[in-house]
């Protein structure tokens, strides 16, 4: 379970590193807050952490749920995987929003895999007592 609290260790920092992001565009673009538009680049760097943090919810109970039912240190490989595929959703989207699939779609295919595979095992767990 070490595993599994270092990647959720590493998403929040990434999180975090996200919203760091959005500051430094509102400051280069000149977007005074509580504006949330008027600069492409900060408006992407916005969207990218606000979708990062969507996912949040999902993923960390996800992530520990299926370490739980199923694999502790498959979880942790999965999460690692996610946390790169948020990556390439972040630069994909930054360069041209409509690139963002690249990032996005294999990281949905990620949290379907942790969600269903906790739900499976779960399921495994309550029939086999």
């Amino acid at each position: 379970m070490e595993a599994v609290a270092i990647v959720t260790g590493l998403i929040l920092i990434q999180t975090f590193h996200f919203a760091f992001q959005v500051g430094q565009a509102r400051v280069k673009g000149g977007v005074s807050a509580p504006a949330m538009s008027g600069d492409d680049e900060f408006e992407r760097a916005f969207r990218v952490h606000q979708n990062t943090v969507e996912q949040l919810v999902l993923f960390i109970p996800a992530l520990w749920m299926f370490a739980y039912y199923v694999h502790a240190l498959t979880a942790a490989g999965i999460g690692l995987l996610f946390i790169i595929t948020r990556v390439i959703y972040r630069n994909s989207y930054v360069r041209d929003p409509r690139s963002r699939g690249k990032g996005f779609g294999p990281g949905a295919l990620l949290m379907a895999i942790l969600i269903l595979g906790s739900i499976i095992g779960a399921g495994l767990k309550l029939y086999n007592g």
